[in-house]
């Protein structure tokens, strides 16, 4: 179906995006948000580290903050997944499932990331639950539990001085041959972490958390909670689509203004910042709309 054309179109309406349609709303902006309702945190039980919400589930952040983006009656709401998105002369066209076309004058592309989960039975279960990505997000509950880091190289050398601050009981599990240097090994034994480099072949839990890791050789390991650094993608195919730069580690690439290389195109959230949390989110968010009605402001006056 054809609908109206937009001063904005919000694809993703998690905190980001929500925030964004906050502040257009505010500004009396004909505001479309597209979102199919599955944020990439739908499985964590409560959401930390975002003052005056810390402790909340995050259904209950984004449902309040939904109805009260709702509020401004110049902000609509679709169901659904973007398709396609196309550059047009006077600004894009978004095709969404359910046979949706949609237009606007500006895009804020506000759609986090997509989770690449290992081939771990057990691992996809425990995420966001207790496979945690996130110390200042879920560390400080598991502070001083026997804690595990499934990673390794650079990545895990430099995710271990985080781990190791919430607590001493730590392993590192490298899941094969590390890749650290021996300088490196050297350090973290001098901390009293551990590297197993045995291989992964599953997770016992229950209802989501984590209870063993079991190894291919047999063996067993208990622990609390671990930590994963897991690769991911966009959920859109902005590069091709648009021409949207991304950077070397695959987030798309923004100025100060949350401006994309695309006029027109700006993005905020989990899709432009290994920082991820709510608040950043948020503030992110609300910075690109208000980034985006000055904009249109400029061009209109």
């Amino acid at each position: 179906m054809e609908h109206k054309k937009f001063d904005v179109i919000i694809i993703g309406g998690s905190y980001a995006g929500l925030s964004a349609g906050m502040a257009l709303g505010r500004s009396l902006r004909n505001v479309l948000i597209i979102d199919n309702g599955r944020p990439c945190n739908r499985q964590t039980p409560h959401s930390h580290n975002f003052i005056t919400h810390d402790g909340n589930t995050p259904k209950e952040i984004s449902d309040a903050a939904r109805e009260q983006v709702k509020a401004y009656h110049t902000v609509e709401f679709y169901n659904g997944t973007v398709v396609k998105i196309t550059k047009e002369i006077e600004g894009f066209k978004v095709e969404s499932s359910y046979n949706g076309v949609f237009r606007a004058k500006k895009l804020i592309l506000a759609s986090g990331v997509k989770d690449l989960m290992p081939d771990i039975p057990g691992f996809s279960a425990c995420w966001g639950i207790s496979v945690i990505h996130c110390p200042y997000c879920h560390g400080y509950e598991v502070k001083d539990e026997v804690t595990g880091i499934l990673a390794d190289g650079e990545m895990a050398f430099e995710f271990s001085k985080l781990v190791f601050n919430l607590t001493k009981k730590l392993t590192l599990f490298t899941n094969g041959k590390t890749k650290l240097t021996p300088e490196q090994v050297a350090q973290l034994n001098r901390n009293g972490i551990n590297i197993n480099e045995d291989e992964v072949q599953s997770i016992e839990h229950e209802n989501g958390y984590i209870q063993n890791m079991i190894f291919k050789n047999g063996k067993t390991v208990s622990l609390k909670a671990l930590y994963a650094k897991i690769p991911f993608e966009q959920h859109l195919n902005v590069s091709a689509d648009l021409g949207v730069e991304l950077t070397e580690q695959g987030f798309i690439k923004v100025d100060f203004m949350q401006k994309t290389n695309v006029p027109g195109v700006f993005a905020c959230g989990d899709n432009v910042t290994m920082m991820r949390s709510v608040a950043n989110a948020v503030a992110q968010g609300n910075f690109a709309g208000a980034i985006a009605n000055k904009e249109l402001s400029e061009e209109e006056f």
